[in-house]
C-alpha cells in the first residue's frame, strides 16, 4: 500500500527517476564515455572553434592553433595565456542533466524531443559565450579568472539549465497537481 501511494506521487517518482538516471549517466559516463575521450573532444573542439570564432568577430587576434581538428584546447586573445578547456568545462554533464530533468518531469513526449535538444544547443551557446568572456577576462586581469570562473560563471550556467527546465515546467509540461488529480479521479 505505501509503495503505490509512493509510486502516484509525482514528486518521489520525479525524484526516484532523476536520481536513478543521474546514477546511471555517472556510471557510463565514468566508466566508458570518459575514459574513451571521443564525446569530450568532440564537445572541446566544437567549443574551441567556436569561442575563437566569436572572439575574431568581437574584433580580436586569436592566439594561434583553433583548428577542429587539433588538440588545442586553449582558446584566448593573442598576447595572453588564454583559457584551458578542461573535461569538467565542456558542459556534457549539464547537457546530461538537462535531459535527465526533462526525461523525468511530465510532459508530452511530443514536445519534449525539440525542446530538450533546443536546450542543449542553448546551453552549449552559453558555455561559448562564458568562454569568450572569460578570454576577454584574462586579457584584462588575469587575477580575475578565478572568481569568475568558479563563482560568477557558474551560477550563470546554472542558472540557465534550471530557467530552460522552469520554462519546460510552465509552459509545456503536465502540471503535478493536475497529473495528481487525474490519478486520483481515475481511482473512483
Amino acid at each position: 500500500m505505501m509503495w503505490r501511494e509512493f509510486k502516484n506521487n509525482p514528486y518521489f517518482r520525479f525524484t526516484f527517476l532523476a536520481i536513478i538516471l543521474y546514477v546511471v549517466w555517472y556510471v557510463i559516463y565514468e566508466a566508458w564515455l570518459h575514459p574513451s575521450g571521443l564525446w569530450d573532444r568532440l564537445i572541446i573542439n566544437n567549443l574551441v572553434y567556436l569561442s575563437d570564432g566569436l572572439l575574431n568577430i568581437l574584433g580580436y587576434d586569436t592566439i594561434p592553433g583553433a583548428d577542429p581538428n587539433s588538440t588545442i584546447r586553449t582558446v584566448g586573445i593573442d598576447g595572453t595565456s588564454g583559457v584551458w578547456i578542461g573535461d569538467p568545462c565542456n558542459g556534457f554533464s549539464l547537457f546530461a542533466l538537462f535531459v535527465i530533468f526533462m526525461v523525468t518531469y511530465p510532459g508530452p513526449w511530443k514536445q519534449k524531443w525539440w525542446f530538450t535538444l533546443m536546450g542543449i544547443v542553448i546551453i552549449h551557446l552559453v558555455n561559448v559565450i562564458r568562454i569568450v568572456a572569460l578570454a576577454i577576462i584574462v586579457q584584462v586581469n588575469i587575477d580575475w579568472l578565478y572568481f569568475n570562473h568558479n563563482y560568477t560563471f557558474t551560477i550563470v550556467v546554472y542558472s540557465v539549465v534550471f530557467i530552460l527546465w522552469w520554462i519546460w515546467a510552465k509552459k509545456y509540461a503536465t502540471p503535478w497537481l493536475k497529473q495528481k488529480e487525474n490519478v486520483a479521479n481515475s481511482k473512483i
